[in-house]
């Protein structure tokens, strides 16, 4: 088996073990000791993939939802991508949940919007490669945050308070909103076949 197989299983199993954890205790309470008693490995191996738990749980959420988002064509499957990411939010409760209450409001905004960046930049550069309009460098940085930001925001409440939120309609809105308004910036060939 090669390096980065056994790297990732390694990295996967300290994943799980951190998933179990946190649906018995608090984020906080949670230790490096108990995670590699768990998965039987050493402390070096710990740390030989991980800063620590914090930098676990991020690649953790980075792997399971961040990185599947990644792989959709998000021109054409921009819908199934707003699903996927709800689901993953109602399916994973317990541990955004862990994650928000370890991290803070800010914290897991501060994550969410750094991977949300990444992913809505590719966005716009495609559809800035498609309709042949290039958005002034300002704008588009602006247009980045200003979705990440939006994105962040409704998810994070979404995992404090589903209760209050129809799952449908949240995944119907977002889905509108930012068709709609990307529509409108790039004329109604943004998420059509690319132009000659």
């Amino acid at each position: 088996m090669k390096h980065e197989e056994i790297s990732l299983q390694t990295k996967k199993a300290l994943a799980e073990s951190l998933k179990r954890a946190m649906s018995k205790k608090p984020f906080q309470k949670i230790t490096v000791s108990e995670l590699i008693s768990d998965c039987g490995i050493n402390r070096k191996t710990f740390y030989y993939h991980f800063e620590d738990i914090y930098d676990l749980l991020r690649w953790m959420l980075e792997e399971e939802s961040v990185e599947v988002v990644r792989s959709f064509d998000l021109l054409l499957d921009f819908d199934e991508a707003i699903i996927f990411v709800m689901n993953y939010v109602e399916e994973n409760d317990h541990i955004l949940n862990c994650a928000y209450d370890a991290l803070g409001r800010d914290g897991l905004r501060r994550f969410f919007m750094s991977d949300f960046i990444d992913i809505c930049r590719s966005v716009i550069e495609e559809i800035e490669e498609r309709v042949g309009v290039r958005l002034e460098p300002g704008y588009r940085d602006f247009l980045c945050e200003f979705y990440s930001s939006a994105v962040s925001g409704i998810l994070i409440e979404w995992v404090r308070d589903r209760s209050r939120r129809d799952r449908d309609a949240v995944t119907r809105y977002l889905t509108v909103a930012i068709r709609d308004s990307l529509a409108g910036i790039f004329g109604k060939n943004a998420f059509t076949e690319k132009q000659p």
